[in-house]
């Protein structure tokens, strides 16, 4: 990856947090519950589970930098969702985690030197991964969750169409709403 490629990454990976909070604002918190299957999360359970990926990334990525010839931490991310009580957190907060953790990386990756992006530690599920390749990786996630609750909330209009506004009762006509401007009555 050249500089302009990683400074280009970097830059989406910064703006993740942003680019969440614009698309959360698009779908009514009434439908952040919703869940189109069993299986898939609902909006409320993605953004608790994108704090838990946030903090361990944060600890990944530092793994790297620091300690880069160590495996880094697996995270399961079903079994933390289904053991952590997501339901029962509150999505304000996770949002703010994944806001300042995101910035606290972004401003660090920043920083390095040239020669720790070729840093590498083994993941017990992906094998080899260099720094860069962890940033590749977190660049998408945010972005890939987004298009996740988009799938939810298209599903979810399909089975909650909008209601139609009432039907506006007929104005009175111009001449009934004058009022007298004097005190002649």
């Amino acid at each position: 990856m050249t500089r302009e490629e990683r400074r280009r990454k970097l830059e989406s990976f910064g703006c993740a947090p942003a680019l969440l909070s614009a698309a959360l604002r698009r779908f009514p918190k009434k439908m952040w519950l919703y869940k189109p299957t069993p299986e898939r999360w609902s909006i409320h359970e993605t953004i608790l589970h994108l704090a838990d990926s946030e903090a361990s990334a944060y600890i990944r990525c530092r793994g790297l930098i620091a300690e880069p010839a160590n495996a880094v931490q697996q995270f399961d991310a079903a079994r933390w969702a289904g053991s952590l009580g997501y339901y029962h957190q509150s999505t304000r907060e996770a949002l703010e985690i994944i806001r300042r953790l995101r910035n606290m990386t972004y401003h660090l990756l920043f920083t390095l030197p040239e020669q720790v992006w070729l840093h590498q530690a083994n993941h017990p599920g992906e094998g080899s991964m260099t720094l860069e390749g962890w940033v590749e990786h977190q660049e998408r996630h945010i972005p890939h969750h987004i298009e996740q609750m988009k799938r939810n909330y298209e599903i979810w209009l399909g089975t909650h169409p909008p209601r139609k506004s009432a039907t506006p009762s007929p104005r009175p006509s111009s001449s009934s709403r004058t009022f007298p401007l004097s005190a002649e009555l």
